[in-house]
Parts: C-alpha cells; structure tokens; sequence
C-alpha cells in the first residue's frame, strides 16, 4: 500500500452493494483512496466475497467470541488502527457501535441510511415511509455519533415514491442512489471540503 493514499476501512453484515460502489469508485480512479481492511460481523456475508475477488483483506470478527460489547469493539478499534486507517464507512454494518468505537474514530465514522434523515432512522425504512404515506424517500450520507442515525448530515438524495411501489421497488431505487453518493462523500472527506459545525456540515468550495 502506497502511504500517503487516504485509506478506508469499511465494515459491512451483508451482500456489499455499497462497498461495490465504493470499490468501483476507486478502480475508475473517480476516488483517489484505497480501501486498507474489510470487516463483517457475518461469517458468510456476500460482502467479504466481493473483497476477496478485489485483493482486499478482508475479516470476519465473530462477535460471539467476546464476553461483551466493549471487548469486541477494542478488537475492532486495533484491528482498523493497524492499519492506519482515516475514514471508517459502515456500509450495511447491522451492529449499533458504542462509545468506546465511537470515541476511538471521533468525526471520522460515516454511515448511508435508507431515508432522509431525520425522518425514519433505525430499521424497516421503506416499510415504514410507505405505511405513513410520504411521497419522498431518499437516501443520507452521515456522520456517526452515540445517537442511532443521529449524526450531522453530509449528503442526501430524494427518491419520489410512486403509487404501485412496494418495499423492493423502494428499496431497489433507493440503493441506486446510495451507490453515487457514498462515494462522493467519501471524496468531499478526502479532499478536506467538509467542515462540521454543531449539527451541519458546511461545504467547503
């Protein structure tokens, strides 16, 4: 690995679209990082697969074979700090990360969530946006905090919702979305062009 390229850790529990999208960013020379460590709190995620086809490291660090939360995310801090990493994106990772991870990596976590946030954090997004009848949905790059998809927004888009849609149409539309602004967060990151104030980002031209 080249020393001064900005290095990415990115820890994943399922197929790995959204690494793809970052791992094709990168290969297109549309990023200029290199991604140092996969890790999957899955044995057999799809996403480890997709590392190990790329020449990725990649991990599965079983979170059964700690005593707790806070022995499992120490493991998880020296692993990612062995490799000198700046950013820790967390692309489909179905772990909530407590202040121990948190603290180690302050301002230097990021996470793609399936809606605009504020609106519908947590879980069964498409499920809920569509029972409560909104007519946008969408997608957010943010930074992570103690607060579950609590943190200062980086990016959004806005996928409308039609009338025949249902979660998988919802979801499928709304991924194709996640996969070009994750990436780009990931550029305004590197290229310093973000700066945090309170609970914005402020774009720096």
């Amino acid at each position: 690995m080249t020393p001064d390229k900005f290095k990415l850790a990115v820890l994943v529990s399922g197929r790995g679209s959204n690494l793809q999208a970052i791992i094709d960013s990168i290969e297109k020379n549309e990023l200029q990082a290199e991604i140092a460590l996969v890790i999957s709190n899955v044995k057999n995620a799809y996403a480890l697969e997709r590392a190990h086809k790329h020449g990725l490291d990649g991990l599965f660090l079983d979170p059964k074979s700690y005593s707790d939360r806070n022995g499992y995310e120490q493991s998880l801090v020296e692993h990612i700090q062995s490799k000198s990493v700046n950013l820790v994106c967390l692309a489909g990772y179905m772990r909530v990360l407590g202040k121990y991870f948190i603290e180690a990596f302050s301002d230097r976590i990021i996470n793609i969530h399936p809606s605009l946030l504020p609106a519908f954090p947590g879980l069964h997004v498409q499920k809920r946006a569509l029972e409560h009848g909104v007519r946008f949905s969408g997608c957010t790059v943010h930074y992570v905090n103690e607060e579950v998809d609590g943190g200062a927004i980086i990016s959004q888009a806005v996928v409308p919702i039609f009338d025949n849609d249902d979660e998988a149409s919802l979801s499928e539309r709304i991924l194709e979305q996640e996969h070009i602004i994750y990436p780009e967060a990931i550029r305004l990151i590197l290229e310093d062009r973000l700066t945090l104030s309170g609970r914005r980002v402020l774009h720096n031209k």
